[in-house]
């Protein structure tokens, strides 16, 4: 796979559908870029997916639900994968409210998204979406400061944004398809490129704060560049437990990106 891809929307849960897409990374392999649609009574699009595949991600969305019908948008935080459609998507569905955090409205202030389409949530608080509360949760493992990820009330998932991704081989229905070894060889290279400051943590404080995840008891954790992982939190936390102590990521550069280039290898 060398072109950005997306795939057919499915669901995950009862009411939760996951829109993919596989970005090819040079050296790495791919990374899978995830958004979800929770059908709740009032129903929530967790991110936006890829600018490059916006006709595609456009379609996906509306094989799953009219975005008309959308109410709410939580943006995990203001990153190209995460933004990349969200005016195509706020142009479609009037009645959606955005929900992200005060530094995250001033990133989305300087795209032009208008103060009155935001709502505000710090982590702790809860969005009531009708039939059940989602609560903003601080993921241990970001990659800009106004992330915050939602835990489903009623069904025990975890949007965890970046948090527990990983580099790929493959595409992957699941998390458990993937072997032991690529999995955890893949979600600490990720870590060392999205949070290279996991190298200048304390080690025992960061394992305070994995512990705050493994206390919410996620029924399933969707992570953003994860495939949807079922009843492995305890398993992914004990990976990311060895996040600080993984060897420093160092991008190739413009020398070697030139022989990449020329197919030298």
């Amino acid at each position: 796979m060398d072109q950005p891809t997306m795939f057919e929307p499915r669901g995950v849960a009862e009411d939760t559908a996951c829109l993919t897409a596989y970005l090819p990374v040079p050296v790495f392999g791919m990374l899978p870029v995830n958004a979800f649609v929770i059908d709740a009574a009032e129903p929530v699009l967790v991110d936006t997916g890829l600018a490059m595949l916006r006709e595609e991600f456009m379609g996906a969305l509306r094989r799953v639900i009219d975005p008309k019908a959308l109410r709410w948008i939580w943006l995990t935080h203001v990153d190209p994968d995460h933004l990349g459609n969200l005016a195509a998507v706020l142009a479609e569905a009037p009645n959606a409210r955005l929900v992200t955090s005060f530094l995250g409205m001033g990133k989305l202030n300087m795209h032009g998204v208008a103060v009155e389409r935001a709502y505000l949530l710090n982590p702790g608080q809860r969005l009531d979406v009708g039939d059940r509360e989602l609560q903003a949760v601080a993921p241990p493992v970001f990659d800009a400061p106004e992330t915050t990820g939602l835990l489903d009330t009623r069904t025990g998932a975890l949007f965890s944004a970046d948090c527990f991704g990983a580099m790929m081989d493959a595409p992957a229905g699941s998390a458990e398809e993937i072997p032991e070894g690529a999995l955890r060889r893949g979600m600490l290279g990720w870590a060392a490129v999205d949070a290279p400051w996991l190298q200048t943590v304390d080690a025992a404080l960061f394992g305070e704060r994995l512990e705050t995840v493994r206390r919410l008891q996620p029924t399933g954790i969707y992570s953003s560049h994860l495939p949807p992982a079922f009843g492995m939190a305890d398993a992914l936390l004990d990976i990311l437990e060895e996040a600080p102590a993984a060897p420093l990521f160092v991008g190739p550069d413009q020398a070697a990106l030139e022989r990449m280039m020329s197919g030298a290898g």
